[in-house]
């Protein structure tokens, strides 16, 4: 009977681990609740919401709107349809198109995301622009024998020590909406050699769950499980992205069409932490500001050290971001809030940021 009985607890570990396994492959998140959020600009928050979103091909800014053209043809690209939803890949880097208007899909995305455990921190209608907070993957935690067994009893006293926020971006075409989704991590590490001490630092972004989430939110818009699964397994080559000089000018030169690139640069810039105030395709030029992906703001992280800012109570380093294409190929250069070329140590910082992302 004793040989039972640990066969029995044998097979019951088995069976838990076997679950712990399968629970890896979940996604379960809950807002981190307690964690502060960024509060939204107010710079950002009084912008008309009579104009919206950018429309590719037209000389575009949260003030102004005009009809658009149609993405330039032969530029190499994964597409996968499914009635009015398509998938499009360029390397790591997947985005959503829809044959439907960004009014009628606001509603539907904004659904999804709080379907998802999540709230929303920013909500820019006429930016096109709506970011989660900070929350957990609870999917992540180990389903141990306590934990099954004493459940939520216990479940406040687990912690992953990893937290995620995602941000989404409608862009109008001219038959529909293009929706990007992008990640940004941060991970709870200590701090000293005691290990009695923590913060929260930035990880890489993760181009697998920023798949997951539009593969899902497929589902939300019509699709099955099963087309979106094989809509998400459409794979592209990448296009290359590297750092060089043009006079004394720090530069991203990227090796495709404008078309390509600045839907690239756009989401690459959303996963490295800085914020789209506004941005103006005619004139390829993205309006950003840095925001430090901190959730308790008491240290600045990796990124928030990358740039010189020397206080806390300085104030959001402003760039424009130059997005130029000359036939299959883009150069991307910083610009400084008067819009100058920057050659300093941040314009090279920044250019190496956007590289990276592209690779």
């Amino acid at each position: 009977m004793k040989n039972l009985s640990r066969l029995a607890l044998l097979a019951l570990v088995a069976s838990l681990a076997a679950c712990s396994v399968l629970e890896s492959d979940k996604i379960d998140y809950k807002s981190a609740g307690k964690a502060p959020t960024l509060e939204v600009p107010p710079d950002l928050s009084q912008l008309s919401r009579d104009n919206r979103y950018a429309i590719p091909g037209g000389a575009v800014t949260a003030n102004a709107y005009q009809a658009g053209i149609a993405n330039a043809p032969g530029v190499p690209t994964a597409v996968s349809n499914l009635g009015d939803v398509r998938m499009e890949r360029s390397g790591t880097q997947r985005w959503i198109v829809v044959n439907r208007t960004p009014d009628q899909l606001w509603d539907p995305v904004k659904d999804f995301w709080q379907e998802s455990g999540f709230l929303l921190t920013t909500d820019q209608r006429n930016l096109g622009i709506m970011e989660t907070d900070w929350a957990e993957n609870r999917a992540k935690l180990p389903q141990d024998i306590i934990r099954g067994t004493l459940g939520k009893l216990v479940d406040s006293v687990y912690s992953t020590g990893e937290l995620d926020r995602f941000r989404t971006r409608l862009e109008r075409t001219p038959t529909g909406t293009e929706i990007f989704v992008s990640h940004r991590g941060m991970q709870e590490v200590y701090n000293n050699s005691r290990q009695d001490q923590t913060v929260w630092q930035p990880r890489p972004s993760d181009p697998e769950l920023e798949t997951e989430f539009l593969r899902r939110l497929m589902v939300k818009l019509g699709v099955s499980q099963e087309q979106s699964k094989i809509l998400a397994a459409t794979t592209a080559p990448t296009k290359t992205a590297t750092v060089a000089k043009v006079g004394n000018q720090p530069v991203v030169q990227i090796s495709e069409g404008f078309e390509r690139a600045w839907r690239r640069v756009g989401l690459a810039l959303d996963r490295t932490g800085f914020t789209v105030e506004d941005r103006d395709r005619s004139a390829g030029l993205y309006y950003v500001r840095y925001v430090t992906p901190n959730p308790d703001k008491k240290e600045p992280g990796f990124f928030g050290k990358l740039f010189s800012s020397s206080t806390k109570d300085d104030a959001p380093i402003k760039f424009r971001i130059s997005v130029k294409g000359q036939g299959e190929a883009t150069t991307v250069s910083v610009l400084n809030a008067a819009g100058a070329p920057e050659t300093s140590a941040n314009a090279e910082r920044i250019v190496k940021v956007i590289a990276d992302d592209l690779k």
